[in-house]
């Protein structure tokens, strides 16, 4: 890899096989990221039986996020990010196997105003209650207008709708 000063300099990565190779500019190495973090009180839900809400011993699962990243690009007048998260899935007493759906949002905010916010309902295959599911989302379409600056803030979290109180 070559790196020279100056932002107009491309750096290329090395050739692999027929793989093309791939310019990146300096300016995009040097490029602010905004990091992405758990919004408060959104990094763990439990689901109970129907009309048990809060009752010890009336969980079907636990799910965390255990883990967040990112990965910027930049186009012209505006930047992506993939966003990933990994976490797991805990049966609970009333824990079965099955597919379950998880509400995960990711939200951007720029000088404290939205300017990305996207509620997934991500499945995860439950194959054995005996023990955690690991899972992994991502969201690779995150578009943000405007060169990517510190006002930019980045947060994920589970998102349970108006009946959770958040």
């Amino acid at each position: 890899m070559n790196l020279q000063s100056g932002n107009n300099t491309q750096t290329q990565v090395a050739q692999t096989g027929d793989q093309p190779v791939e310019t990146i500019l300096e300016s995009e190495l040097r490029a602010y990221c905004p990091p992405v973090s758990l919004r408060e009180g959104t990094a763990y839900f439990t689901t109970y039986k129907k009309g048990a809400q809060g009752e010890a011993g009336q969980e079907i699962y636990q799910a965390s996020i255990t883990d967040v990243t990112r990965k910027c690009s930049y186009n012209n007048g505006a930047f992506s990010m993939t966003v990933a998260v990994a976490g797991r899935v805990v049966p609970g007493p009333l824990g079965k196997t099955g597919t379950i759906t998880m509400p995960i949002r990711i939200v951007a905010l720029r000088a404290g105003e939205v300017v990305y916010s996207k509620l997934f309902k991500h499945q995860v295959s439950i194959g054995d209650t005996a023990g955690a599911t690991q899972f992994i989302f991502n969201d690779p379409n995150v578009t943000i207008a405007g060169k990517p600056d510190r006002s930019v803030q980045l947060m994920v979290g589970y998102d349970e709708g108006p009946t959770s109180g958040r």
